[in-house]
């Protein structure tokens, strides 16, 4: 068993979730434990891992400086609060990680923005280009304009969301906990841990216990909900106790946690994703770009000799070889009309032509299948 068991040390890129109980108490934020999470984001990043955070604690950090009372507060009560505790979240965490050279970037998301595939293209670039430039992202539910239609209403399913559309091999939940029991260990003696998951059968499902008001607003429920979406998407996913000093660093050390392994790797399960859309419109490419594709390049306007049918951006397309025949699809970054004005040019006409800046391909090779 141990040999499945993912190793946090050797994550490529990974994604972590942090729930405000952690980050504040009752004296405000918890300035120590955060300063030793950073100091575990360093080491990871000195090993090579891109680290994207996901954050909760905006609420809890305006509610306080706004002076507002303990109990439910209204849902203008929240978004205000929410206003008020994203800067200083994004601060502390800039503040935290500056002595280690690690430059910050905040990301504000809702549920649209990862459903929609031209937000979710859009979410996939900015963090792709964030990570490429030596930055740590911190993410959190864009609490000031969400609506319950728009809302995820927990950061676990963000995380992993967030997971899946970053590409990350790896998952970490911090939590209250250590990892799934068979029952709730602080009402049943008898609770068995259980380390290691390789599929979330009903029976995984049932010791997760019943939602809220029949709403999943967090704790076992949700987690589980997130290691489907994870695993799902190729990236394996670990519920840790989050609240010991360097908690990275504990995970890495052996510490009790629950691992859920991934059904493939993330290029492979989003190719997967890819493959199954039904073609909006066609590509058709020259010799050229056909053999460049098979290459692994991505598809250039100047490769494109005709377009077909009427796509927006963001939406899967077929490409055609000269005679016709389909040798890939794969997610546009350009409308059908634009597409049709760029077909044939070089990228580096591609302003001149529009009038404004746009991207190098016309379809990246990460978005598609050949």
């Amino acid at each position: 068993m141990a040999a499945l068991t993912p190793d946090l040390s050797q994550a490529r890129r990974l994604v972590v979730k942090i729930g405000s109980a952690l980050l504040v108490g009752s004296d405000g934020l918890d300035g120590a434990w955060l300063r030793a999470l950073c100091d575990d984001i360093a080491e990871a990043r000195q090993r090579g891992t891109d680290v994207v955070l996901v954050s909760s604690g905006a609420i809890a950090l305006g509610r306080k400086v706004l002076g507002l009372p303990g109990g439910a507060l209204s849902v203008e009560q929240s978004q205000a609060a929410a206003a008020v505790g994203q800067i200083r979240l994004a601060r502390a965490y800039e503040e935290a990680l500056a002595p280690h050279g690690v430059k910050t970037a905040q990301l504000l998301l809702t549920l649209d923005d990862t459903t929609d595939r031209r937000r979710y293209l859009n979410s996939r670039a900015t963090m792709q280009t964030l990570l490429g430039l030596g930055v740590v992202p911190i993410v959190n539910e864009n609490d000031t304009v969400a609506t319950d239609e728009i809302r995820y209403g927990d950061n676990d399913r963000l995380a992993a969301q967030i997971a899946v559309t970053c590409g990350a091999d790896q998952l970490l939940l911090l939590s209250d906990v250590d990892g799934l029991y068979t029952a709730n260990p602080k009402t049943d003696p008898e609770a068995r841990h259980i380390p290691l998951i390789r599929q979330i059968t009903p029976e995984i499902e049932a010791m997760g216990g019943d939602p809220v008001s029949g709403v999943s607003k967090g704790g076992m429920k949700t987690k589980l909900m997130a290691a489907r979406i994870a695993i799902a998407g190729g990236c394996a996913m670990a519920i840790a106790e989050g609240s010991v000093a360097n908690p990275l660093a504990a995970v890495t050390a052996g510490a009790r946690t629950t691992w859920f392994l991934p059904e493939t790797d993330p290029q492979a399960a989003r190719k997967r994703w890819i493959a199954a859309m039904k073609p909006r419109g066609e590509l058709t490419v020259d010799a050229g770009a056909a053999a460049a594709l098979g290459r692994g390049k991505s598809l250039l306007p100047a490769g494109v000799t005709t377009v077909t049918g009427t796509f927006g951006r963001g939406e899967p397309v077929a490409i055609l070889d000269t005679k016709g025949n389909r040798i890939g699809c794969g997610l546009t970054r350009y409308a059908s009309d634009e597409a049709r004005e760029i077909a044939g040019h070089r990228s580096d006409e591609i302003t001149s032509i529009l009038g404004y800046p746009g991207r190098a391909a016309l379809i990246h090779r990460d978005d598609m299948v050949i």
